[in-house]
């Protein structure tokens, strides 16, 4: 399987990225180069393999580029959403220990707060553009030599995702090898159900610090496939790139679905499509109606699965298998499923259990509180990232919850607790619950239900007052898309708030802001 410094011997000038809305092209002969030069400027900073870098800016040439570069120094690279506020960030980089942080100029003001809060990290860079306490990217990386470095060794991304308890975990799967053309953890999975080869064209839609957007080009990158890469998601801009680059793979969450679908009939019908073999979507539950729209539009071309960051099984179901079992998402491509009751016991075909995996190597490690990885494994080494489910006698899975109290709105995990220990400390607020609720958009949107420190605040101009200091506090996309009011939250003497009770309100069309009674 070739590495991109293989495809650059055979053909340089084939493009490797291409940028959606600027057209920028960089070549994989450029690509071999500069992530050479990456490396030499790694090494020139003092960063020896095993070491981590964070990542934070928008979708741009120079992101896979930079993570080209770690990949050939052996640097374990994490990127971070450029949609979290400055103590989100500057957590994230103290945990993973991250001796280099690369931000971009669009990032500035974040950037500059990080200066003093960042934690292990000794060096700044910024792409883009440059402000005080951060060197050029671009200067220091085209001065250094573009042959490769003498130490070359795979590196790796690890990326955070929400757990169970407390802060943000990172997830880190080791490199197979240390062999820089080691093959891609994917592409003997996914990478062959797939399809991808030399010959993709693979369309991008989403931000590149999630874990798919970034695997698959990456994956794609080291078959010699060409990535186009959206600056941000445009649903009709979208389907024009399909056409004008005849995109043969792409990659989507629900969302940009129900968006494209939007389009007046005759805008979409404006595009030429045909060119797709794989439309692949994960990450939220996708509405039945939506994707049998899609189908009906784009063909059988659409592929959906299932999986997790710390690699533990997948499962995978085409259009064809789907309309039969509608609602599912497939059966096992690697790994066993097994659907466990609370007690550990298998549960038959049909009833509602926790999903676990058997049979498929579990290497990860997570870095954060030790707690996270309780419940990972149970006693037989199966295990679950804690998503709850069922098996159908033929073996497909249908997902009935994602990690329990986890929201996943518009492909995006966002974890309660964090929101809930913000809102906690607002001097209105006594005690707060947060959940998802179902969206036909979104997937799921997050509601807050908020227990007043005195009945007489449970008001519509109590709810924006503290929304807006939530704003202030906390990434727009973990903001409630709702805020009500409860006399009394379903919280026990043990401690435990029960918030089972309040979703089932919400799905049964309740509100939970009647007034107490007397």
């Amino acid at each position: 399987m070739p590495h991109p410094r293989h495809t650059a011997k055979t053909y340089p000038h084939k493009p490797a990225i291409i940028m959606g809305d600027s057209g920028e092209m960089v070549t994989y002969g450029q690509l071999d180069e500069r992530s050479n030069q990456g490396a030499q400027l790694f090494r020139s900073l003092g960063l020896q393999a095993g070491d981590h870098i964070g990542l934070m800016m928008e979708n741009n040439a120079r992101f896979l580029e930079i993570c080209w570069a770690a990949q050939r120094a052996g640097i374990i690279y994490t990127p971070i959403s450029n949609h979290l506020k400055h103590g989100e960030a500057a957590y994230i980089l103290e945990n993973c220990g991250a001796r280099l942080f690369i931000c971009s100029h669009e990032l500035k003001d974040l950037a500059e707060k990080l200066l003093n809060s960042a934690g292990s990290v000794a060096h700044f860079l910024m792409v883009g553009g440059v402000i005080d306490g951060y060197d050029s990217w671009e200067e220091a990386m085209f001065a250094q030599p573009e042959e490769p470095i003498s130490d070359e060794k795979n590196g790796v991304p690890m990326l955070y995702s929400s757990g169970t308890t407390g802060q943000p975990k990172g997830i880190l799967v080791p490199p197979p090898s240390d062999d820089v053309d080691a093959p891609h953890p994917m592409a003997q999975s996914l990478g062959i159900a797939f399809g991808f080869s030399e010959e993709t064209v693979y369309l991008s839609p989403a931000p590149l610090y999630h874990a798919a957007p970034l695997h698959y080009n990456m994956m794609n990158l080291y078959q010699g496939g060409t990535s186009v890469i959206m600056e941000r998601f445009e649903p009709e801009r979208a389907l024009a790139l399909i056409e004008e680059h005849r995109a043969t793979h792409s990659q989507w969450v629900p969302i940009m679905f129900i968006r494209m679908l939007k389009l007046p009939q005759e805008v979409r019908e404006r595009y030429d499509v045909s060119s797709m073999q794989f439309a692949i979507h994960a990450a939220a539950p996708c509405p039945i109606e939506v994707k049998e729209k899609m189908i009906d539009w784009w063909g059988p071309v659409i592929v959906e699965y299932y999986a997790a960051s710390e690699g533990i099984g997948a499962t995978i179901i085409d259009s064809a298998d789907w309309l039969e079992h509608k609602g599912s998402v497939g059966r096992a491509l690697s790994g066993v499923l097994h659907i466990l009751d609370d007690d550990g016991n298998e549960l038959p075909p049909g009833e509602v259990g926790t999903i676990y995996f058997s049979g498929e190597q579990a290497n990860f490690e997570y870095h954060g509180e030790a707690e996270k990885t309780a419940g990972a494994f149970n006693e037989a080494g199966w295990a679950t990232t804690g998503d709850v489910g069922y098996l159908d006698e033929d073996g497909y899975l249908f997902l009935t919850d994602r990690k329990h109290y986890m929201i996943i709105s518009g492909g995006v995990n966002i974890y309660p607790q964090e929101i809930e220990n913000m809102l906690v400390g607002h001097d209105k607020v006594a005690d707060v619950a947060v959940f998802g609720v179902p969206c036909d958009e979104f997937g799921e949107k997050v509601q807050a239900v908020v227990e007043p420190m005195n009945w007489a605040d449970a008001t519509d101009e109590t709810a924006i007052e503290i929304l807006e200091w939530l704003r202030e506090r906390i990434s727009h996309i973990k903001l409630p898309k709702a805020l009500d009011f409860s006399p009394k939250l379903p919280r026990l003497d043990n401690g435990k708030l029960y918030k089972r009770h309040l979703m089932e309100e919400y799905k049964g069309g309740a509100r939970a802001d009647d007034k107490p009674e007397e």
